[in-house]
């Protein structure tokens, strides 16, 4: 989940006692402070390598029960495909459950995308081969992967964080309990971004993530562990979490779909975090999937009276067939740019292709342009973001090395409220974003009671419904965040994110689903790329997403507060077109 951060091009202007002091408290405070840290992790370190040899070992025992297995077909099944034949016995849940561990072991050896091995895996197989048909769920035997923060039983959910090491989880989260009651098999666990804060995918503990599609990519984040695994199909299903675009940043980076749900629809009991408490900009969970109807078949799993019972506070809303399978025109409204960040080349064709292909399918399709941006991303995003200053986030961080996506943003939260406001002042007409954010990050334009923030979030919310309704949309298609970029680069211009964190803010459930790739031309148009303010935000993100021939491209299909399944179906509409125009006539 994105944070924000101006400071790399920012130092140069501290006030010198100011920088001298910092160098004196930082290199009296850096033993001490990192002495957890240093301890803790190598020890997490060895932990991971044992796990990946248990999970070699059970992979090898697997095999040697059906020594002519071919794995390829196996991993070749859709999701609902895979269920079907494993429903009927016509595989074996050993044969599939092997045929997943060799090929996450293979993926992880290229992307660094595993944390955990969930041993736990074997024995559930073995109670799953003893149900009554009768009694198999919605995703008997499927075998899935889980976001690091997943509380399973035994196992850490570290957030990247060294002090959330060693803390095994008492028991298994609600939405993990649910999975395994619907027979699916959660196998391994996926790295993620410290704090979960950033959209790029590394922590001190368990290092940088890649993207497959190009190894000097980032896969996004923070659930970047599950979109590489699943691009390159080392999983089938995966669960993520999104608090500003973290499920759909890997999805879109990645080139598989993803959804986040309306706040409170699915359980987030048992899900770890590093800041909790957030009313105005909540964490939610979510799948990541191959299709779109993976997603669904995911969420009828889930969406259960057994999730409610574990969890009163989840309403019980099974999902509702009818609106996902209905096939009535819909009213479609869309944008290219939020206003804020001029979008790349090839996320501004993406919806316009999406948009040609509606159209000729007998849809309307309307132009929508999102009110008050601006406003939007500082003061209530950030705002929300940083209620306390960063104060718990800082709390969380003593102890541990601050991993360099981080970096930034942390020396930005420890600067004095004076020092801040200076730098502020002195940027304010120099580089409105930087002033801004800082202003933001020390309370100015800002409300700074709770209920005032929350009372401006709901209003804001009620001006976006206002503006949906007078077009009387059902659903509204955005550009997602693309291509995918450089390792490092998110740090460098986290706004650009928001195309996917209003939906955030908004409460709004959205998902993703690739529709293209970056084309030569889309290269040579970005050579011409100066964004609005041609700022170094605007100059870092074209160099950020330079060199992506090739690279998928996305769109966001968003519905109001509570109607997933009309996302989804809008969803399967975008995907069914595109793979439709793809195929050969």
């Amino acid at each position: 989940m994105p944070g924000v951060i101006w400071l790399s091009h920012l130092l140069v202007v501290l006030l010198p006692v100011a920088l001298l002091g910092a160098v004196w408290l930082g290199a009296t405070m850096l033993f001490w402070w990192q002495a957890p840290a240093r301890s803790r992790i190598p020890r997490a370190q060895k932990r991971r390598e044992e796990a990946l040899r248990r999970m070699a070992a059970l992979a090898e025992r697997l095999r040697q029960q059906e020594p002519e297995l071919d794995p390829k077909p196996i991993l070749e099944l859709p999701l609902e495909k895979l269920v079907q034949k494993l429903l009927a016995d016509e595989l074996s849940l050993e044969s599939v459950l092997c045929s997943y561990l060799e090929e996450a072991m293979k993926v992880h050896q290229e992307v660094n995308c595993l944390t955990d091995f969930l041993d736990e895996c074997e024995e559930q197989l073995q109670a799953l081969k003893k149900l009554k048909k009768s009694e198999r769920g919605l995703l008997y035997g499927v075998p899935i992967s889980l976001k690091d923060v997943y509380d399973c039983m035994g196992h850490d959910s570290t957030c990247g964080l060294a002090q959330f090491l060693e803390k095994p989880a008492a028991k298994d989260g609600v939405v993990v309990k649910v999975l395994k009651a619907q027979g699916a098999i959660p196998f391994v666990k996926t790295n993620i971004s410290q704090t979960l804060l950033s959209f790029d995918c590394s922590n001190p503990i368990y290092g940088q993530t890649l993207n497959p599609q190009n190894l000097k990519k980032t896969p996004g984040g923070s659930s970047g562990g599950e979109g590489a695994l699943l691009a390159k199909g080392g999983s089938i299903l995966g669960m993520g979490t999104d608090t500003g675009g973290s499920i759909r940043i890997p999805a879109s980076f990645c080139g598989v779909c993803g959804i986040r749900v309306t706040g409170y629809r699915l359980s987030n009991s048992g899900v770890a975090s590093a800041v909790k408490g957030r009313k105005t900009v909540v964490t939610v969970t979510g799948p990541l999937a191959w299709d779109v109807e993976s997603l669904a078949l995911c969420l009828r799993a889930l969406l259960s009276e057994h999730m409610h019972r574990l969890d009163p506070t989840v309403p019980f809303l099974p999902f509702r067939e009818e609106v996902y399978s209905s096939n009535r025109p819909l009213r479609i409204g869309y944008y290219e740019s939020d206003g804020f960040t001029q979008p790349s080349p090839s996320m501004a064709r993406a919806v316009k292709l999406t948009c040609r292909l509606l159209r000729d399918a007998g849809h309307q399709v309307i132009p929508f342009s999102v009110p008050r941006t601006e406003y939007a991303f500082f003061h209530l995003f950030l705002g929300s973001l940083f209620a306390d200053e960063g104060a718990s986030l800082l709390e969380k961080l003593k102890g541990d090395i601050v991993d360099p996506s981080m970096k930034n943003t942390v020396t930005s939260l420890r600067l004095p409220d004076s020092l801040k406001r200076f730098l502020a002042w002195i940027w304010k007409y120099i580089e409105p974003r930087v002033s801004q954010g800082l202003e933001t990050l020390c309370g100015v334009g800002t409300p700074k009671k709770l209920w005032e923030l929350h009372t401006a979030v709901e209003e804001y919310q009620q001006e976006f419904i206002a503006k949906w309704r007078s077009l009387d949309l059902d659903v509204l298609l955005s550009p997602a965040l693309d291509p995918a970029f450089f390792v490092g680069y998110p740090a460098k211009t986290q706004e650009s994110s928001f195309y996917l964190g209003l939906y955030n803010l908004l409460n709004f459930p959205a998902g993703i689903v690739p529709v293209t790739t970056v084309t030569p031309q889309d290269e040579k148009e970005l050579a011409f790329y100066r964004g609005y303010y041609r700022d170094r935000f605007d100059k870092s993100f074209q160099e950020a997403v330079r060199g992506s021939v090739g690279l998928s491209v996305a769109v966001q299909c968003i519905a109001l507060p509570w109607e997933e399944e009309l996302c989804l179906r809008f969803m399967k509409e975008v995907e069914t077109l595109v793979k439709n125009k793809m195929e050969p006539k």
